[in-house]
Protein backbone atom coordinates (compact mmCIF):
# COMPACT_ATOMS: atom_id res chain seq x y z
CA UNK A 1 0.00 0.00 0.00
CA UNK A 2 1.31 3.63 -0.54
CA UNK A 3 0.61 5.39 2.41
CA UNK A 4 1.76 8.81 1.22
CA UNK A 5 -0.60 11.06 2.22
CA UNK A 6 -3.15 8.83 2.54
CA UNK A 7 -5.58 10.07 5.42
CA UNK A 8 -6.10 7.38 8.84
CA UNK A 9 -7.83 8.02 11.53
CA UNK A 10 -6.17 6.02 14.92
CA UNK A 11 -9.05 5.65 17.39
CA UNK A 12 -7.32 5.63 21.21
CA UNK A 13 -4.30 6.62 22.14
CA UNK A 14 -2.41 3.96 24.58
CA UNK A 15 -0.70 0.84 24.03
CA UNK A 16 -1.91 0.37 20.89
CA UNK A 17 -2.69 3.91 19.56
CA UNK A 18 0.67 5.70 20.31
CA UNK A 19 2.65 3.22 18.23
CA UNK A 20 0.13 2.81 15.58
CA UNK A 21 -0.07 6.54 15.01
CA UNK A 22 3.64 6.78 14.73
CA UNK A 23 4.23 4.37 12.33
CA UNK A 24 1.62 5.38 9.97
CA UNK A 25 2.97 8.70 10.11
CA UNK A 26 6.53 7.79 9.56
CA UNK A 27 5.21 5.67 6.06
CA UNK A 28 3.82 9.55 5.03
CA UNK A 29 0.06 8.77 6.67
CA UNK A 30 -1.87 12.07 7.40
CA UNK A 31 -2.92 10.80 10.80
CA UNK A 32 -5.65 11.92 13.21
CA UNK A 33 -6.16 10.60 16.50
CA UNK A 34 -9.36 10.57 18.54
CA UNK A 35 -10.01 9.50 21.92
CA UNK A 36 -12.50 9.61 24.48
CA UNK A 37 -10.95 10.65 27.70
CA UNK A 38 -8.99 14.64 27.85
CA UNK A 39 -6.93 13.71 30.96
CA UNK A 40 -3.19 14.70 31.81
CA UNK A 41 -1.85 11.71 30.50
CA UNK A 42 -4.01 11.49 26.92
CA UNK A 43 -3.33 15.70 26.94
CA UNK A 44 0.61 14.86 27.60
CA UNK A 45 0.78 12.09 24.63
CA UNK A 46 -1.04 14.23 22.54
CA UNK A 47 1.50 16.73 22.89
CA UNK A 48 4.16 14.52 21.70
CA UNK A 49 2.04 13.30 18.85
CA UNK A 50 1.79 16.57 17.90
CA UNK A 51 5.04 16.74 17.08
CA UNK A 52 5.21 14.68 14.67
CA UNK A 53 2.87 16.38 12.79
CA UNK A 54 0.31 14.37 13.77
CA UNK A 55 -3.49 15.65 14.45
CA UNK A 56 -5.11 15.09 17.60
CA UNK A 57 -9.12 15.16 19.13
CA UNK A 58 -9.31 14.78 22.40
CA UNK A 59 -12.36 14.20 24.41
CA UNK A 60 -14.46 13.05 21.51
CA UNK A 61 -14.18 9.49 19.66
CA UNK A 62 -17.71 9.30 18.95
CA UNK A 63 -17.48 11.52 15.35
CA UNK A 64 -15.46 9.85 12.07
CA UNK A 65 -12.96 12.89 10.89
CA UNK A 66 -13.79 14.58 7.44
CA UNK A 67 -12.29 12.45 4.48
CA UNK A 68 -11.06 9.79 6.39
CA UNK A 69 -9.73 6.77 3.95
CA UNK A 70 -9.12 4.12 7.09
CA UNK A 71 -9.62 3.72 10.93
CA UNK A 72 -7.46 1.94 12.84
CA UNK A 73 -8.64 1.22 16.17
CA UNK A 74 -7.30 0.28 19.94
CA UNK A 75 -8.93 -3.96 20.52
CA UNK A 76 -10.88 -2.66 23.13
CA UNK A 77 -13.03 -0.10 21.45
CA UNK A 78 -16.63 -1.43 21.10
CA UNK A 79 -18.04 -2.37 17.79
CA UNK A 80 -20.83 -0.33 18.05
CA UNK A 81 -19.23 3.35 18.52
CA UNK A 82 -20.96 5.86 16.59
CA UNK A 83 -17.82 6.28 14.97
CA UNK A 84 -17.24 2.73 13.25
CA UNK A 85 -20.63 2.65 12.15
CA UNK A 86 -20.62 6.23 10.65
CA UNK A 87 -16.69 4.54 8.86
CA UNK A 88 -18.82 1.32 7.74
CA UNK A 89 -22.03 3.66 6.37
CA UNK A 90 -19.20 5.73 4.23
CA UNK A 91 -17.28 2.43 2.87
CA UNK A 92 -14.46 2.74 5.24
CA UNK A 93 -11.76 -0.44 6.18
CA UNK A 94 -11.53 -0.45 9.92
CA UNK A 95 -7.92 -2.23 11.13
CA UNK A 96 -6.67 -3.34 14.52
CA UNK A 97 -3.39 -2.80 15.75
CA UNK A 98 -2.89 -6.55 14.92
CA UNK A 99 -4.11 -6.36 11.19
CA UNK A 100 -1.92 -3.26 10.67
CA UNK A 101 1.13 -5.35 11.71
CA UNK A 102 0.03 -8.19 9.84
CA UNK A 103 -0.48 -5.49 6.19
CA UNK A 104 2.91 -4.15 7.23
CA UNK A 105 5.24 -7.29 7.15
CA UNK A 106 8.27 -7.03 4.74
CA UNK A 107 8.56 -9.71 2.26
CA UNK A 108 10.73 -12.15 4.27
CA UNK A 109 8.80 -11.40 7.82
CA UNK A 110 8.89 -14.08 10.48
CA UNK A 111 6.36 -16.63 10.66
CA UNK A 112 3.48 -16.86 13.28
CA UNK A 113 2.53 -18.89 16.38
CA UNK A 114 -0.38 -17.75 17.25
CA UNK A 115 -2.38 -18.18 20.51
CA UNK A 116 -5.78 -17.33 21.88
CA UNK A 117 -8.73 -18.61 24.17
CA UNK A 118 -10.30 -17.27 27.39
CA UNK A 119 -7.55 -18.20 29.77
CA UNK A 120 -3.74 -19.07 29.77
CA UNK A 121 -2.94 -17.44 26.75
CA UNK A 122 -0.11 -14.97 27.95
CA UNK A 123 1.28 -18.30 29.95
CA UNK A 124 1.00 -20.50 26.97
CA UNK A 125 3.07 -18.04 25.01
CA UNK A 126 6.00 -17.47 27.38
CA UNK A 127 6.09 -20.63 27.21
CA UNK A 128 6.26 -21.23 23.55
CA UNK A 129 8.42 -18.42 23.53
CA UNK A 130 10.67 -20.19 25.57
CA UNK A 131 11.22 -23.53 24.07
CA UNK A 132 11.39 -21.51 20.65
CA UNK A 133 14.54 -20.25 22.45
CA UNK A 134 15.92 -23.53 23.70
CA UNK A 135 15.95 -24.64 19.94
CA UNK A 136 17.90 -21.95 19.34
CA UNK A 137 15.55 -19.48 16.68
CA UNK A 138 15.31 -15.77 17.27
CA UNK A 139 11.68 -15.20 18.75
CA UNK A 140 9.95 -12.95 20.64
CA UNK A 141 6.58 -12.96 22.49
CA UNK A 142 3.83 -10.87 21.29
CA UNK A 143 0.65 -9.22 20.97
CA UNK A 144 -1.04 -8.49 23.89
CA UNK A 145 2.55 -8.72 26.08
CA UNK A 146 6.16 -8.42 25.67
CA UNK A 147 7.28 -6.81 22.43
CA UNK A 148 4.46 -4.84 20.35
CA UNK A 149 3.65 -6.08 17.67
CA UNK A 150 4.20 -3.02 15.24
CA UNK A 151 8.34 -3.40 16.88
CA UNK A 152 8.13 -6.50 15.60
CA UNK A 153 7.21 -6.27 12.40
CA UNK A 154 8.56 -2.66 11.24
CA UNK A 155 11.86 -2.70 13.85
CA UNK A 156 15.67 -3.39 13.10
CA UNK A 157 16.04 -6.69 14.80
CA UNK A 158 15.05 -9.87 13.00
CA UNK A 159 13.17 -13.22 13.85
CA UNK A 160 13.03 -16.60 13.01
CA UNK A 161 9.23 -16.63 14.19
CA UNK A 162 7.38 -14.94 16.66
CA UNK A 163 4.71 -16.19 19.58
CA UNK A 164 1.55 -13.99 19.12
CA UNK A 165 -1.08 -13.49 22.06
CA UNK A 166 -4.34 -12.62 20.64
CA UNK A 167 -7.27 -11.45 22.60
CA UNK A 168 -10.95 -11.33 21.14
CA UNK A 169 -10.77 -7.99 20.25
CA UNK A 170 -7.90 -8.72 18.30
CA UNK A 171 -9.22 -10.73 16.42
CA UNK A 172 -12.33 -8.72 15.56
CA UNK A 173 -10.68 -6.16 13.99
CA UNK A 174 -7.89 -8.75 12.28
CA UNK A 175 -9.79 -9.90 8.81
CA UNK A 176 -6.69 -10.80 6.96
CA UNK A 177 -4.56 -12.51 9.70
CA UNK A 178 -3.01 -15.94 8.93
CA UNK A 179 -0.70 -17.45 10.91
CA UNK A 180 1.57 -20.66 10.10
CA UNK A 181 -0.19 -22.42 13.07
CA UNK A 182 -2.74 -21.41 16.06
CA UNK A 183 -4.10 -23.02 18.74
CA UNK A 184 -7.47 -21.69 20.70
CA UNK A 185 -7.18 -23.08 24.11
CA UNK A 186 -10.65 -22.78 25.75
CA UNK A 187 -13.80 -20.97 24.92
CA UNK A 188 -15.84 -19.80 28.06
CA UNK A 189 -18.06 -16.86 28.44
CA UNK A 190 -16.38 -13.82 28.39
CA UNK A 191 -16.58 -10.26 27.74
CA UNK A 192 -19.96 -10.66 26.45
CA UNK A 193 -20.64 -7.09 27.07
CA UNK A 194 -18.35 -6.14 24.53
CA UNK A 195 -19.09 -9.06 21.71
CA UNK A 196 -23.07 -8.96 22.43
CA UNK A 197 -23.07 -12.91 22.63
CA UNK A 198 -21.51 -15.96 23.27
CA UNK A 199 -21.65 -16.82 19.37
CA UNK A 200 -19.91 -13.46 18.38
CA UNK A 201 -16.70 -14.03 21.05
CA UNK A 202 -16.74 -17.98 19.95
CA UNK A 203 -16.50 -16.34 16.07
CA UNK A 204 -13.60 -13.73 17.04
CA UNK A 205 -11.87 -16.55 18.87
CA UNK A 206 -12.12 -18.85 15.78
CA UNK A 207 -10.79 -16.24 13.37
CA UNK A 208 -7.24 -17.41 14.64
CA UNK A 209 -7.61 -20.84 13.06
CA UNK A 210 -8.37 -18.65 9.44
CA UNK A 211 -5.76 -19.13 6.54
CA UNK A 212 -3.37 -21.71 9.04
CA UNK A 213 -0.74 -23.66 7.04
CA UNK A 214 0.81 -25.55 9.06
CA UNK A 215 -1.56 -26.67 12.11
CA UNK A 216 -4.77 -25.78 13.84
CA UNK A 217 -4.02 -26.58 17.21
CA UNK A 218 -7.31 -27.38 19.91
CA UNK A 219 -8.28 -28.69 23.33
CA UNK A 220 -9.72 -32.20 22.98
CA UNK A 221 -11.75 -31.91 26.46
CA UNK A 222 -13.55 -28.43 25.00
CA UNK A 223 -15.48 -29.22 22.22
CA UNK A 224 -16.15 -26.09 21.08
CA UNK A 225 -12.72 -25.21 20.72
CA UNK A 226 -12.88 -28.27 17.53
CA UNK A 227 -15.89 -27.11 16.41
CA UNK A 228 -14.10 -23.55 15.38
CA UNK A 229 -11.18 -25.93 13.56
CA UNK A 230 -13.99 -28.01 11.84
CA UNK A 231 -15.60 -24.33 10.65
CA UNK A 232 -12.03 -22.92 9.69
CA UNK A 233 -10.88 -22.19 6.04
CA UNK A 234 -7.64 -23.27 6.36
CA UNK A 235 -4.61 -24.16 3.70
CA UNK A 236 -5.14 -27.36 2.11
CA UNK A 237 -3.16 -29.98 4.50
CA UNK A 238 -3.19 -27.97 7.47
CA UNK A 239 -3.76 -30.64 10.18
CA UNK A 240 -6.39 -30.56 13.17
CA UNK A 241 -4.00 -31.43 16.37
CA UNK A 242 -5.53 -31.66 19.82
CA UNK A 243 -3.91 -31.81 23.18
CA UNK A 244 -5.43 -33.61 26.30
CA UNK A 245 -4.44 -34.40 30.12
CA UNK A 246 -5.02 -38.23 29.52
CA UNK A 247 -3.36 -40.66 27.15
CA UNK A 248 -3.52 -38.87 23.35
CA UNK A 249 -5.36 -40.83 20.31
CA UNK A 250 -3.26 -40.09 16.74
CA UNK A 251 -2.94 -36.51 15.64
CA UNK A 252 -2.84 -35.20 19.66
CA UNK A 253 -0.31 -34.68 22.30
CA UNK A 254 -1.39 -35.58 26.22
CA UNK A 255 0.23 -36.84 29.21
CA UNK A 256 1.38 -40.58 29.68
CA UNK A 257 2.65 -41.48 33.05
CA UNK A 258 3.60 -38.44 34.15
CA UNK A 259 5.40 -37.79 30.68
CA UNK A 260 3.93 -35.27 28.15
CA UNK A 261 4.26 -37.29 24.73
CA UNK A 262 3.67 -36.40 21.09
CA UNK A 263 1.72 -38.69 18.43
CA UNK A 264 1.15 -35.80 16.10
CA UNK A 265 4.58 -35.16 14.61
CA UNK A 266 6.06 -38.71 14.69
CA UNK A 267 6.16 -41.13 11.96
CA UNK A 268 3.56 -43.65 12.54
CA UNK A 269 1.30 -41.98 14.86
CA UNK A 270 -1.04 -44.50 15.59
CA UNK A 271 1.74 -46.61 17.11
CA UNK A 272 4.23 -44.46 18.13
CA UNK A 273 4.76 -41.48 20.53
CA UNK A 274 7.98 -39.45 21.14
CA UNK A 275 8.20 -38.60 25.05
CA UNK A 276 8.24 -34.24 25.23
CA UNK A 277 9.08 -33.79 29.03
CA UNK A 278 7.50 -35.09 32.30
CA UNK A 279 5.02 -33.25 34.37
CA UNK A 280 7.44 -32.39 36.81
CA UNK A 281 9.22 -29.95 34.25
CA UNK A 282 6.47 -27.80 34.03
CA UNK A 283 5.85 -25.54 36.99
CA UNK A 284 3.54 -25.45 38.65
CA UNK A 285 2.08 -29.08 37.71
CA UNK A 286 -1.65 -27.59 37.90
CA UNK A 287 -3.73 -29.16 35.56
CA UNK A 288 -4.73 -26.23 33.41
CA UNK A 289 -0.75 -25.45 32.89
CA UNK A 290 0.19 -28.67 31.85
CA UNK A 291 -2.84 -27.97 29.44
CA UNK A 292 -0.95 -24.59 28.51
CA UNK A 293 2.47 -26.70 28.21
CA UNK A 294 0.85 -28.79 25.90
CA UNK A 295 -0.66 -26.33 23.96
CA UNK A 296 3.15 -24.72 23.52
CA UNK A 297 4.43 -28.29 22.65
CA UNK A 298 2.29 -28.61 19.46
CA UNK A 299 2.85 -25.44 17.99
CA UNK A 300 6.54 -25.56 18.87
CA UNK A 301 6.03 -29.12 17.00
CA UNK A 302 4.50 -28.28 14.57
CA UNK A 303 7.16 -25.72 13.12
CA UNK A 304 10.01 -28.49 13.50
CA UNK A 305 11.55 -27.52 16.86
CA UNK A 306 12.77 -30.66 18.72
CA UNK A 307 11.58 -32.57 21.92
CA UNK A 308 15.00 -31.95 23.81
CA UNK A 309 13.96 -27.98 23.10
CA UNK A 310 10.66 -28.52 24.28
CA UNK A 311 11.88 -30.39 27.37
CA UNK A 312 14.39 -27.30 28.07
CA UNK A 313 11.90 -24.88 27.62
CA UNK A 314 9.33 -25.63 29.62
CA UNK A 315 12.39 -26.45 32.09
CA UNK A 316 13.34 -23.00 32.37
CA UNK A 317 9.85 -21.18 32.03
CA UNK A 318 8.54 -19.74 34.91
CA UNK A 319 4.84 -18.01 35.07
CA UNK A 320 4.22 -14.29 35.66
CA UNK A 321 3.48 -12.77 38.84
CA UNK A 322 -0.51 -13.46 40.15
CA UNK A 323 -0.96 -16.54 38.15
CA UNK A 324 -1.07 -19.61 40.71
CA UNK A 325 2.22 -17.98 42.66
CA UNK A 326 3.19 -19.27 45.53
CA UNK A 327 3.34 -16.24 48.09
CA UNK A 328 4.47 -17.67 51.60
CA UNK A 329 3.52 -21.07 53.94
CA UNK A 330 2.47 -19.67 57.56
CA UNK A 331 1.70 -22.00 60.34
CA UNK A 332 1.28 -25.01 58.23
CA UNK A 333 -0.91 -23.09 55.64
CA UNK A 334 -0.24 -22.51 51.62
CA UNK A 335 -1.11 -19.31 50.52
CA UNK A 336 -1.49 -18.98 46.56
CA UNK A 337 -2.09 -15.86 44.40
CA UNK A 338 -3.95 -16.28 41.58
CA UNK A 339 -4.95 -12.71 41.27
CA UNK A 340 -5.10 -13.58 36.98
CA UNK A 341 -7.98 -15.41 37.46
CA UNK A 342 -10.63 -12.57 36.43
CA UNK A 343 -13.52 -14.63 35.73
CA UNK A 344 -15.01 -18.26 36.36
CA UNK A 345 -13.68 -20.36 33.61
CA UNK A 346 -10.12 -19.63 35.14
CA UNK A 347 -10.91 -19.56 39.02
CA UNK A 348 -12.45 -22.82 38.21
CA UNK A 349 -8.99 -24.36 36.97
CA UNK A 350 -6.85 -22.89 39.67
CA UNK A 351 -9.08 -24.34 42.23
CA UNK A 352 -9.26 -27.80 40.57
CA UNK A 353 -5.37 -27.38 41.38
CA UNK A 354 -5.95 -27.73 44.80
CA UNK A 355 -7.55 -29.50 48.04
CA UNK A 356 -8.85 -28.43 50.51
CA UNK A 357 -8.92 -24.70 49.78
CA UNK A 358 -9.87 -22.04 52.04
CA UNK A 359 -11.58 -19.92 48.42
CA UNK A 360 -10.87 -15.66 49.23
CA UNK A 361 -13.19 -14.05 46.02
CA UNK A 362 -15.31 -11.51 44.24
CA UNK A 363 -14.80 -8.11 42.75
CA UNK A 364 -16.70 -7.20 39.26
CA UNK A 365 -18.18 -9.74 37.84
CA UNK A 366 -18.76 -9.08 34.44
CA UNK A 367 -22.04 -10.32 33.73
CA UNK A 368 -21.01 -13.21 35.09
CA UNK A 369 -23.12 -16.29 36.64
CA UNK A 370 -21.26 -18.55 39.81
CA UNK A 371 -23.49 -21.67 39.77
CA UNK A 372 -21.25 -23.97 37.30
CA UNK A 373 -17.81 -23.01 39.25
CA UNK A 374 -19.15 -23.27 43.13
CA UNK A 375 -20.96 -26.16 41.84
CA UNK A 376 -17.44 -27.88 40.30
CA UNK A 377 -15.63 -26.76 43.40
CA UNK A 378 -17.92 -27.23 46.55
CA UNK A 379 -16.24 -30.52 47.54
CA UNK A 380 -12.80 -28.83 47.97
CA UNK A 381 -14.00 -25.66 49.81
CA UNK A 382 -12.75 -25.56 53.70
CA UNK A 383 -14.63 -21.99 53.32
CA UNK A 384 -15.12 -18.99 51.45
CA UNK A 385 -14.17 -15.15 52.17
CA UNK A 386 -15.85 -12.97 49.75
CA UNK A 387 -14.99 -9.19 49.34
CA UNK A 388 -16.04 -6.79 46.38
CA UNK A 389 -18.83 -5.22 44.39
CA UNK A 390 -20.59 -8.38 43.34
CA UNK A 391 -19.32 -10.42 46.01
CA UNK A 392 -23.46 -11.44 46.56
CA UNK A 393 -23.73 -12.81 43.32
CA UNK A 394 -20.67 -15.92 44.32
CA UNK A 395 -22.54 -15.95 48.16
CA UNK A 396 -25.61 -16.71 46.89
CA UNK A 397 -24.37 -19.65 44.57
CA UNK A 398 -22.64 -20.82 47.66
CA UNK A 399 -26.23 -20.66 49.15
CA UNK A 400 -27.71 -22.36 46.76
CA UNK A 401 -25.34 -25.00 45.64
CA UNK A 402 -22.68 -25.33 48.58
CA UNK A 403 -24.72 -24.22 51.83
CA UNK A 404 -22.36 -26.41 54.48
CA UNK A 405 -19.07 -24.38 53.38
CA UNK A 406 -18.50 -21.53 56.01
CA UNK A 407 -18.86 -18.01 54.11
CA UNK A 408 -17.30 -14.41 55.65
CA UNK A 409 -18.78 -11.51 54.15
CA UNK A 410 -16.53 -8.78 53.85
CA UNK A 411 -18.73 -5.46 53.39
CA UNK A 412 -16.13 -3.49 52.22
CA UNK A 413 -14.42 -2.37 48.85
CA UNK A 414 -11.80 -0.45 49.98
CA UNK A 415 -8.38 -1.50 49.55
CA UNK A 416 -6.91 -2.44 53.15
CA UNK A 417 -10.34 -5.08 52.91
CA UNK A 418 -7.28 -7.39 51.40
CA UNK A 419 -5.57 -7.70 54.69
CA UNK A 420 -8.73 -8.12 56.92
CA UNK A 421 -9.93 -11.51 54.06
CA UNK A 422 -6.44 -12.55 54.77
CA UNK A 423 -7.19 -12.49 58.16
CA UNK A 424 -10.20 -14.10 58.14
CA UNK A 425 -8.85 -17.01 55.32
CA UNK A 426 -6.21 -17.42 57.98
CA UNK A 427 -8.81 -18.12 60.76
CA UNK A 428 -10.96 -20.66 58.57
CA UNK A 429 -7.96 -22.69 57.46
CA UNK A 430 -6.39 -25.72 59.00
CA UNK A 431 -2.44 -26.67 58.70
CA UNK A 432 -2.20 -28.88 55.35
CA UNK A 433 -5.03 -26.42 53.69
CA UNK A 434 -4.46 -23.91 50.80
CA UNK A 435 -6.03 -20.95 51.09
CA UNK A 436 -6.52 -19.37 47.51
CA UNK A 437 -7.21 -15.68 46.08
CA UNK A 438 -8.10 -16.69 42.73
CA UNK A 439 -11.52 -14.40 42.50
CA UNK A 440 -13.15 -14.95 39.41
CA UNK A 441 -13.88 -11.11 39.09
CA UNK A 442 -12.42 -8.50 37.72
CA UNK A 443 -9.85 -6.24 40.20
CA UNK A 444 -11.32 -2.77 39.08
CA UNK A 445 -13.97 -1.93 42.10
CA UNK A 446 -11.27 -1.87 44.66
CA UNK A 447 -8.04 -1.97 42.82
CA UNK A 448 -6.54 -0.34 39.43
CA UNK A 449 -5.71 -3.78 37.97
CA UNK A 450 -5.43 -7.89 39.32
CA UNK A 451 -1.36 -6.76 39.89
CA UNK A 452 -2.10 -4.52 42.53
CA UNK A 453 -4.72 -6.88 43.92
CA UNK A 454 -2.55 -9.44 43.95
CA UNK A 455 0.52 -7.27 45.72
CA UNK A 456 -2.17 -6.36 48.07
CA UNK A 457 -2.56 -9.91 48.53
CA UNK A 458 0.72 -10.84 48.92
CA UNK A 459 1.36 -8.51 51.26
CA UNK A 460 -1.39 -8.69 54.02
CA UNK A 461 0.11 -12.73 53.79
CA UNK A 462 3.24 -11.21 54.61
CA UNK A 463 2.26 -9.57 57.14
CA UNK A 464 0.42 -12.26 59.02
CA UNK A 465 3.48 -13.83 58.67
CA UNK A 466 5.62 -11.70 60.73
CA UNK A 467 3.41 -11.59 63.28
CA UNK A 468 3.36 -15.12 63.84
CA UNK A 469 7.30 -15.55 63.10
Amino acid sequence: MNWHGKRVTVAGLGVSGVPAARVLRGLGAEVTVVNDGDDERARAQAAELEKLGITVRLGDGETLPEATELVVTAPGWRPDKPLFTAAAAAGVEIWGDVELAWRLRGPDAAPWLAVTGTNGKTTTVRMLASILTAAGLRTAAVGNIGVSLLDAVTGEETYDVLAVELSSYQLHWAPSLRAHSAAVLNLAPDHLDWHGSMEAYATDKGRIYEGNTVACVYNAADPATEELVRAADVEEGCRAIGFALGTPGPSQLGVVDGILVDRAFVENRRERAQELAQVSDVQPPAPHNIANALAAAALARAFGVGPAAVRDGLRSFRPDPHRIELVAEVAGITYVDDSKATNTHAAEASLAAYDPIVWIAGGLAKGAAFDELVTASAKRLRGVVLIGADRALIGEALARHAPEVPVVDLDRTDTGAMSAAVREAARLAQPGDTVLMAPACASMDMFANYNKRGEAFADAVHALAAERA
